[in-house]
């Protein structure tokens, strides 16, 4: 693996990416702007006060990195039919980035995920190593399964469940990093330095 991913904030002081919880500290109004997403759902404020095994931290005291190309996400959206912003961004950040930080992968598998109000499973969380790792650079079928069931009820959804995701306690330098739009495959060209 050569890159991991994290979606551009709306806004962001300075050149670092921030765990949530340290933006609270430094940043409180960039803080409470970015604290929203967490209430479209009731069960999803949970995710505040949840612990990640072997960081022995919460869920905002890490970064969240996506592991594949966003465009992977974004192709089996559409290929179901759903309507997608087609300018999301995102920053394609060189693993070694990670490097000076804890960093783990939470495997997120349809048969550990309990909801966000659940424990993790020590069982999903394991040690990152960027060059043993044992990601599959691919939308998981259970996503593509989860967007087709919850599209089909006509539920609003998250675009990224039993993605494995990448959890880096601290922040992380993305002065220079390539900027991704997520409706282009990896292969395109045209992508802009931050």
């Amino acid at each position: 693996m050569e890159y991991v991913y994290h979606m551009v904030p709306k806004k962001m002081a300075g050149q670092q990416l921030i765990p949530l919880n340290q933006l609270k500290e430094s940043e409180p109004e960039l803080y409470t702007e970015a604290i929203q997403k967490y209430n479209d759902h009731p069960e999803r404020l949970k995710l505040l006060v949840k612990r990640i095994p072997q960081l022995e931290c919460l869920w905002n005291d890490v970064l969240h990195f996506l592991p594949i190309h966003p465009s992977h996400v974004y192709e089996g959206l559409r290929s179901l039919g759903i309507k997608v912003k087609t300018d999301l961004l995102f920053y394609e950040i060189p693993v070694d980035r990670l490097s000076g930080n804890q960093t783990v992968i939470y495997h997120y598998r349809k048969e550990h995920y309990k909801g966000p109000a659940a424990p993790i499973d020590p069982i999903e969380i394991e040690v990152f190593d960027p060059v043993d790792n044992k990601i599959p650079n691919r939308l998981p079928e259970e996503t593509f399964d989860y967007f087709q069931e919850e599209h089909a009820k006509g539920n609003q959804f998250g675009m990224f469940p039993y993605i494995p995701h990448i959890l880096s306690l601290g922040a992380v330098d993305i002065s220079g990093v390539r900027i991704v739009n997520w409706s282009k495959s990896s292969l395109q060209e045209g992508e802009e330095t931050q």
